[in-house]
């Protein structure tokens, strides 16, 4: 299988060595992202549609693996970062959606406007057809993990794995709490089936954050 968003790690170690990696083709579109030692910072916090493409060719079953922390910016009760996946273009400027493509949201919302989006902690599968439109299509409540949400532990990285099959349209989203444990199972519309893509876009919505391998 091929893994897709260790390119985040190749940021910081281009960086490193004064840009002598050659990196594949990315842009900053939205927010305001920086390479900072090792790892890739959005550091505007009041950005809701923050995002950077990286160009990364996609087809069949492929590995999705990255840390994210927290910075700050959610002290208002609302923040979420998420990636959109399988994605055909790249639109280098803030957009809702991001051409067709599935985008996988991890959400905090205090109160949240969508009345179809749990309060506090969620995650969501949203189904982009263009660059401004963008379908629901699975919600779950996080709540149970709630409480893992203090200054100490957010001070941490948080380990993401997803296998993602273009072919069958099935995500697998690993609990970062358990090693090796699958947390969701999540299946792709047989309709869009199968999918492939050039680019993934990493995203962030009303608060900074940073990532890395």
């Amino acid at each position: 299988m091929k893994r897709v968003v260790l390119v985040l790690f190749l940021f910081g170690v281009a960086a490193a060595l004064f840009a002598q990696v050659q990196l594949p083709e990315y842009h900053f579109a939205s927010g305001n992202w920086a390479i900072t030692g090792q790892r890739l910072y959005q550091n505007d916090a009041k950005a809701g549609l923050a995002k950077v493409n990286i160009q990364a060719p996609q087809n069949g079953a492929i590995v999705y693996e990255f840390d994210a922390r927290y910075e700050n910016g959610a002290e208002d009760g609302h923040g979420g970062f998420g990636l959109h996946i399988f994605e055909d273009t790249a639109y280098n400027g803030a957009s809702w959606g991001a051409g067709k493509s599935y985008l996988l949201w991890l959400n905090y919302d205090e109160n949240p406007i969508n009345k179809n989006i749990p309060q506090g902690l969620s995650a969501q599968l949203y189904r982009s057809q263009t660059n401004s439109q963008m379908d629901l299509v699975e919600n779950y409540d996080l709540n149970r993990y709630v409480n893992f949400l203090t200054d100490e532990s957010l001070a941490y990285p948080v380990h993401f794995k997803i296998i993602a099959d273009g072919d069958s349209g099935e995500v697998r989203v690993y609990d970062p709490t358990e090693d090796g444990s699958v947390y969701y199972v999540l299946y792709i519309d047989r309709k869009d089936l199968p999918l492939k893509g050039n680019w993934v876009s990493l995203r962030t919505n009303g608060m900074r954050m940073s990532f890395t391998n």
